[in-house]
């Protein structure tokens, strides 16, 4: 596609700084492998090209890339990991120190759309800057995360998700690391289960289903996060890395970057950039709008930025 249609993450940008962090102790369980799975690693062909692909957001060429071996999160870092975390450490993020993130309006409770101003995102009116809105309050005041203590932590910024994963002796994966586990063995699917959305009829993955933006109809079981082991894994164990939310990884965005590349042996990515690199889609991707739920699409957002479909998981 040569066009493009902004990615539905809403970027922070006038957060002018972020607030200085201190350096947090390690948890005591730091290094911990529990819930993760070790792959060894090899080549694989990283990217995508075809016509549903984006090329403004540079995802070829396609080329061979060369990954070590390591650990990754089954799934992404749920609210109760993060309670943990917030509890050991008293951390604040980013989002409740500014007192404001960005919700998907849909996600608001009508009877608070009703008491407060709305100031809505140009061009994406759909999303609105709410106050008080974190990770304890997905949807803003009136929301809480009571029965969502599975569900992946979201209104997490890039450098909050960095935060997390140094103190559990952990770090954020490389785009090349991610794609690689992401697509669980097999080369150059389309989805991280194959060629087809729905194989068979039956939903793998949790994205919208109706109109967008202004109904979804849950088809998959969901019209906001799920719990983050929904769904069947790949053949690598990971759980939803198609949808539900997208993952920061470490790397600086560059839609050119990679075409100054060829064989790669554990890439990095750009040594400096103003965004950081997000992937695998999320609740509110779909085909109409914005497709990149597929594993080989890849989008961004400012470090600083958080959003009710923003989450992580880590590697070692």
């Amino acid at each position: 596609m040569e066009s493009e249609n902004p990615c539905c993450s809403p970027s922070a940008g006038e957060r002018a700084h972020s607030p200085t962090k201190e350096e947090l102790p390690r948890s005591k369980e730091a290094g911990s492998k529990d819930g993760m799975v070790e792959l060894t690693g090899g080549m694989f062909r990283m990217g995508a090209e075809g016509p549903e692909t984006w090329t403004a957001d540079g995802e070829g060429p396609i080329r061979d890339v060369t990954i070590d071996a390591f650990w990754i999160d089954r799934t992404c870092v749920t609210n109760s990991d993060f309670e943990r975390f917030v509890q050991e450490t008293g951390y604040v993020t980013e989002a409740e120190q500014f007192g404001w993130s960005f919700v998907f309006l849909n996600q608001i409770p009508k009877a608070h759309q009703k008491n407060v101003q709305l100031v809505t995102v140009q061009g994406l009116n759909w999303w609105v800057r709410t106050e008080k809105a974190d990770w304890r309050k997905p949807g803003g005041p009136g929301t809480n995360i009571r029965k969502l203590m599975d569900h992946p932590v979201v209104h997490i910024s890039w450098n909050d998700a960095n935060t997390y994963a140094r103190w559990a002796g952990k770090r954020l994966p490389t785009e090349a690391e991610w794609e690689f586990a992401a697509r669980g063995g097999l080369d150059q699917a389309i989805y991280p289960w194959g060629e087809e959305l729905t194989p068979d009829g039956k939903h793998r993955c949790n994205i919208w289903q109706g109109r967008f933006p202004e109904e979804d109809t849950g088809a998959d079981g969901y019209t906001s996060t799920a719990p983050a082991r929904s769904f069947r894994a790949n053949d690598f164990g990971l759980y939803n890395v198609a949808g539900n939310v997208w993952e920061w990884v470490v790397d600086w965005f560059s839609p050119s970057w990679r075409a100054s590349q060829s064989t790669l042996e554990n890439p990095t990515g750009p040594t400096s950039g103003t965004a950081r690199m997000i992937r695998g889609g999320s609740f509110l991707c779909h085909e109409s709008y914005c497709n990149r739920y597929r594993v080989g699409a890849r989008s961004s957002n400012t470090p600083d930025s958080s959003t009710c479909h923003t989450g992580f998981r880590c590697v070692i």
